[in-house]
């Protein structure tokens, strides 16, 4: 036999086998979700139909979970239950005119800004006036004016710290009594200016974080009024929510240049963004969710995102100006958390 018809009987002997015995299969991938995530509940809240909503930018959680929305409707204050989402309570009809942030103090009392009318203002939680400060329906810069002042912090002792606002620039610190203290900041884009302090929020070390929206950064300062940092170039920022354990959640969209046609920067935002970051400026978490068409809005989306609050259980609750609503996104954990 020829070595060359050899070669050719081994060749097929080896094309057989091969067929024969096919290779091992490679075992299954098992792939973990390892980031956290969020899902839209579509089902919360169970809203009435008398409770009409607006434009909406204020929202806080209480200790109990009780999911406050401050909208620009005929009931400017409606609380919600945040698990279920039955409708609670409302107040604040007729008497308050054009709602900005809302903040609940160390003590469960609620805490508004009015732009229309130019105070901020505590409630007992069902609604009962405890303090006023700012000159009812009259605009100014003084001890006792602001212009358009846009939200609030209030530390455990319970001095009051205000942005204010759209109109005036600053800041302003007041006692728990609601006598003026000082005051600090003024137009511009350097260290401890502003351009539109939009949000205002304080930690457990009484660090005070200003939304200096405009210039897209987060301002840091102490009680005193002095600068300590920034953070800059990371989000243009609309709304805070300070967790217990000092996790510092800003919302707004991402960094842009200026438009020609821009009032605001941002406005419209290019997308919609929320970020978690420590008491440091560590960025700790993002996520972004899908920016609505105006007047299309679907669950999920939201347009022109304004504010932002977080439960007990980590869920974030959201309010927008054009979507028009309050929107609760349920926190999923990471599998290998479980």
């Amino acid at each position: 036999m020829s070595h060359r018809l050899v070669s050719f009987k081994l060749a097929a002997l080896v094309s057989v086998l091969s067929f024969a015995v096919p290779y091992a299969a490679e075992p299954a991938k098992t792939r973990v979700n390892t980031a956290a995530g969020y899902e839209v509940d579509p089902h919360w809240p169970q809203r009435p139909a008398d409770m009409a909503w607006g434009d909406m930018p204020g929202i806080a959680v209480d200790a109990q979970d009780q999911v406050y929305v401050f909208t620009r409707a005929p009931n400017p204050v409606q609380v919600y239950d945040g698990a279920t989402g039955k409708f609670l309570r409302t107040w604040g009809a007729g008497t308050l005119k054009n709602a900005h942030h809302i903040k609940i103090d160390p003590e469960g009392n609620i805490w508004i800004a009015d732009i229309s009318l130019h105070v901020v203002q505590k409630y007992t939680p069902d609604g009962n006036l405890l303090l006023s400060l700012g000159t009812k329906g009259v605009a100014g810069r003084d001890q006792a004016h602001f212009d358009k002042p846009t939200d609030m912090a209030i530390t455990p002792a319970g001095d009051i710290f205000v942005s204010d606002g759209y109109g005036n620039n600053r800041v302003m610190h007041f006692d728990k009594e609601g006598k003026f203290v000082k005051e600090w900041g003024e137009f511009g884009h350097k260290p401890g200016q502003f351009d539109i302090p939009h949000a205002i929020a304080i930690d457990s070390k009484g660090k005070l974080y200003v939304a200096d929206r405009n210039n897209a950064r987060v301002q840091v300062f102490n009680q005193d009024g002095k600068f300590l940092e920034e953070w800059r170039d990371l989000i243009v920022p609309w709304g805070f929510c300070v967790t217990k354990n000092d996790e510092i959640w800003v919302c707004g969209s991402s960094p842009m240049r200026w438009r020609k046609t821009d009032g605001s920067l941002g406005v419209p935002p290019k997308d919609q963004v929320f970020m978690k970051f420590n008491t440091d400026g560590k960025l700790l978490q993002l996520w972004t969710v899908p920016k609505g068409a105006d007047g299309l809005e679907r669950p999920g989306e939201v347009n022109w995102l304004h504010c932002i609050a977080v439960d007990s259980k980590g869920n974030l609750y959201a309010g927008d100006i054009k979507g028009r609503r309050a929107q609760k996104f349920v926190r999923m954990e990471p599998d290998e958390a479980r």
